[in-house]
């Protein structure tokens, strides 16, 4: 954390990153995204309960079920521009072929072939069937901030940890975390999780996410030797899926 920017600038340069809201986000020096990183938690949590008015609001019209989980997804697409199911779409579609430079290179392209579209469809179908599941207004928004806030906590560890995949890009261009911010993220997403799933469900579902989280990080070392933007949003989209899957499970 940047004393020097101050922790309100920081929060706002979060927030201008992970969402499309109309911020007063002026260009940032290279290094200012990874300093926010703290914050993502927060404005993930914000997310969330975005989601959680658009489930209560659609039960309130009567829909069914399954449109109003459909709809809760399509809410968080709209708050975030899709920014994390394009960068699934784009990590399924490089990983699925060619050395670490073709991998890459596809991964830059901004189409999206059949690896791509299945795991979009995978998402929004997982993230959709396990709201339904839940059905209870309340703690299907529990469940929702405690999603968005611990899969973007996940973030900063892991550009902590991994190296960019390339020199130029997003990904390389968000600069590397402190280690305080490093910490800080997954602890406030720790925090808002266990407040919201409860302690016995929080810890469970945290567990299970930083196990899956940790795969894919793994895989993404395998694949091209660490991380892009598109890969980060990749990660955000196994930890959001899996947040959601423990929560319909319990």
């Amino acid at each position: 954390m940047d004393a020097r920017r101050g922790l309100i600038d920081e929060f706002v340069i979060a927030a201008g990153v992970l969402t499309r809201f109309p911020l007063a986000v002026e260009a940032v020096e290279p290094g200012a995204i990874a300093a926010s990183g703290w914050a993502f938690p927060l404005v993930g949590g914000g997310i969330g309960a975005l989601c959680a008015v658009t489930f209560f609001m659609a039960g309130l019209l009567g829909l069914p079920l399954s449109a109003t989980a459909l709809l809760t997804v399509a809410s968080g697409l709209a708050a975030t521009g899709a920014l994390h199911e394009d960068g699934l779409a784009d990590t399924a579609d490089g990983f699925g072929g060619g050395d670490r430079e073709r991998k890459l290179a596809i991964m830059r392209d901004s189409a999206h072939g059949t690896y791509g579209i299945v795991a979009l469809v995978l998402s929004i179908g997982l993230r959709a069937v396990a709201i339904a599941a839940i059905r209870d207004p309340v703690f299907v928004g529990l469940a929702l901030i405690a999603a968005h806030a611990a899969s973007r906590a996940a973030l900063p560890p892991i550009m902590f940890l991994l190296r960019p995949a390339r020199a130029d890009g997003l990904g390389a261009a968000a600069g590397r975390p402190s280690r305080i911010v490093a910490l800080t993220a997954p602890l406030l997403g720790g925090v808002i999780a266990l407040a919201t799933l409860g302690p016995s469900a929080g810890l469970v579902a945290l567990l299970l996410t930083g196990g899956a989280v940790a795969l894919a990080a793994m895989l993404a070392r395998r694949q091209i030797g660490g991380y892009t933007g598109d890969v980060l949003g990749f990660f955000q989209q196994i930890g959001e899926i899996m947040m959601l899957l423990v929560a319909a499970a319990g």
